[in-house]
């Protein structure tokens, strides 16, 4: 079984991001990038099946401009079989990357995909679900738990009130929560071995994808400073306060 796994390049998680002065976007030079977290998910979870004897093969998938083949050895480095990185340096939305990794899927014929259930820059959780509508096939979002065996996924999936486990007929696309797994840390032989793993190139236009978004983002701000809070003396001026300050009684 193969099983092809979508790894995004974003700002890193411990990074403090800062809007750039004209509004545009946000500042992304001299700005340390990594693999979205919940895509670092989905690799492991896609090893982590491989090693189980599960799965044959794990290709890994990118979309976005040349660094992003950094984000590509690193899953290759963490287990991953190969890479392919489609170019692409203007703006991504949801749609366009479901649309390229749906031409993918059908070059590739892997009988699982596995990808981040969100990004940490767009926070969109969009992909996914446009992909498996695309495809035509099963979803289960969410995931904080995988099982696949005689032809199908299980997979237990968090909602708000507590777990849901849906049954899904393969071939599927899985999206992964934080819970599923621990990603490892790649080792330095195995980061060695990935530099002679092989990375292939897809174009947008050799998949037959037009990449044309249909949605812009107009302005990009910071969120407004809140105030600090302040201790009150007795009932009587927290309900003052509450009336005449806040005006929520």
């Amino acid at each position: 079984m193969k099983i092809l796994v979508g790894v995004k390049r974003v700002i890193d998680y411990n990074v403090r991001v800062r809007v750039k002065a004209d509004g545009s976007g946000v500042e992304t030079a001299n700005v340390k990038m990594s693999m979205n977290p919940f895509d670092e998910i989905a690799v492991e979870e896609a090893v982590r099946l491989k090693e189980k004897g599960v799965a044959t093969e794990v290709v890994a998938v990118s979309i976005g401009a040349d660094a992003c083949q950094e984000q590509l050895r690193s899953a290759l480095a963490m287990g991953a079989d190969r890479a392919i990185h489609i170019p692409l340096d203007s703006g991504i939305d949801s749609l366009v990357a479901a649309k390229l990794l749906k031409a993918v899927v059908e070059k590739e014929q892997p009988q699982l995909v596995i990808i981040g259930k969100q990004a940490i820059d767009d926070d969109a959780n969009q992909t996914g679900q446009m992909l498996a509508g695309l495809l035509g096939w099963g979803q289960g979002t969410f995931a904080s738990k995988l099982t696949v065996e005689n032809g199908f996924a299980t997979v237990e999936r968090e909602v708000d009130g507590g777990a849901m486990t849906v049954k899904l007929k393969l071939p599927a696309v899985v999206t992964t929560d934080l819970r599923l797994n621990e990603p490892r840390y790649a080792s330095l032989p195995n980061i060695m071995k990935a530099r002679a793993k092989p990375l292939a190139k897809l174009t947008p236009q050799e998949l037959g994808v037009a990449t044309e978004t249909r949605m812009k983002a107009l302005n990009f701000e910071e969120p407004k400073k809140r105030k600090g809070g302040g201790k009150v003396k007795d009932v009587a001026e927290l309900v003052s306060k509450l009336k005449n300050e806040a005006k929520v009684i």
